[in-house]
């Protein structure tokens, strides 16, 4: 894998993210090699997803009170954009897997010791509340159906929004809110899994729609991420899950470029070859050093003591839309690339016809959406954010 731009000199990475990026990058010619394996399963087949345990992918977002490796944003992001310059599919489900850590700082600890026996369980679910969780003593009966559960064949936990009733009504949320709700954590063997995900792209994350229907959560079991249960971290904040998704769509780009750069040897002095090329080199090169200063600046604030309220607006409406342009940048990149190699790129056996469908269906999602402009905007204008998560947001 080529990187250009280190985020930083290699010796600031802690010995345990060495050694997980290390492994990362080690299997991604293999996950390349079964990229078509991958895609004709319509999710990670089960060797698939233990090399990705093995490199301990799904336990880096664990703090170092549970013995875990406790990874740093911008480490995370690393081995994330190792993985998926492997294969998409597969960046993108140890990105969501790679969750259940982050999501164990919002839990009770005692609960989520018991829920979590190995560091290595992996969470899957759609955080939008879109179900019904109806209280009850001692918790809440939770039934619905909802989209876009990547990697949830495979994983241990489904996590899931729903809004809360009581007695058949609507239940207020504490601030104001006219429907109240929460996260709910399941066990994988309470979920139904349907058979939906025949997409444009990402084919191989499985991410398909799952129903719940009548199941006892415990309240120990649901979260909020207004509140946070662990001690005062960088992880433990709203918006952690969203950090390390940029490495999906810069993995991506930097794989479509190794591949027409190895494809295009003897064309070197093509003047259109070299003009695109470096074009979308520059582009590479800025975006994936946006997202790092942005992640950088952030850490460097948490990490003493501080919070995101301490960064500057401008600093803090970075994070989402380096996001935003890292996957925006990637579709743009590979969409050239595609373009370049013309007609060698339509065929199904050519890695850039599967990278097109990948990022053409990655940037569907939420973060690399306008709405994400508009709650950037709006936080820097005093205006009212659409999606006030994305800054860190959560009352």
């Amino acid at each position: 894998m080529t990187t250009i731009d280190e985020p930083r000199v290699a010796g600031d990475r802690s010995p345990a993210a060495a050694e997980i990026l290390a492994r990362a990058k080690a299997i991604a010619p293999l996950l390349r090699d079964r990229a078509a394996d991958i895609e004709q399963a319509r999710r990670l087949p089960d060797d698939i997803v233990e090399l990705l345990r093995d490199t301990g992918v799904f336990r880096m977002g664990f703090g170092k009170d549970w013995g875990g490796p406790e990874l740093t944003s911008l480490e995370q992001t690393e081995v994330i954009e190792a993985l998926a310059y492997g294969n998409t599919s597969a960046g993108w489900c140890a990105m969501i897997g790679s969750d259940t850590g982050l999501y164990a700082s919002f839990l009770d600890p005692a609960v989520a010791r018991d829920m979590f026996p190995s560091l290595d369980m992996v969470t899957a679910g759609l955080l939008f509340p879109i179900g019904r969780a109806e209280i009850v003593p001692g918790g809440y009966r939770l039934t619905g159906r909802w989209q876009f559960g990547s990697g949830i064949i495979h994983a241990d936990w489904v996590i899931s929004g729903a809004f809360l009733f009581r007695d058949g009504k609507p239940e207020p949320g504490p601030n104001g809110d006219p429907h109240d709700s929460r996260l709910m954590m399941v066990p994988r063997d309470h979920v139904q899994v349907l058979d939906t995900w025949h997409t444009t792209g990402l084919a191989g994350s499985g991410s398909c729609d799952y129903t719940i229907t009548d199941i006892f959560v415990p309240e120990g079991h649901t979260l909020v991420f207004s509140r946070v249960h662990a001690a005062a971290s960088p992880l433990a904040q709203p918006e952690v899950h969203m950090r390390n998704m940029p490495g999906v769509a810069l993995g991506v780009a930097r794989a479509a470029l190794d591949h027409v750069l190895a494809e295009s040897a003897s064309r070197a002095d093509d003047y259109r070859l070299q003009v695109t090329l470096a074009a979308c080199e520059a582009d590479l090169h800025a975006a994936r050093s946006g997202v790092y200063t942005a992640l950088r600046r952030e850490w460097e604030v948490l990490a003493e003591g501080g919070t995101l309220d301490d960064l500057t607006p401008q600093e803090r409406a970075a994070l989402p839309l380096s996001r935003l342009h890292a996957f925006r940048t990637a579709r743009e990149i590979v969409t050239r690339l595609y373009d370049l190699r013309q007609t060698a790129s339509i065929y199904a056996s050519s890695p850039l016809d599967g990278w097109l469908r990948d990022v053409t269906t990655m940037c569907q999602h939420i973060v690399a959406q306008d709405r994400i402009l508009q709650s950037a905007g709006a936080y820097l204008t005093g205006g009212k954010p659409g999606f006030p998560l994305c800054l860190g947001i959560a009352h």
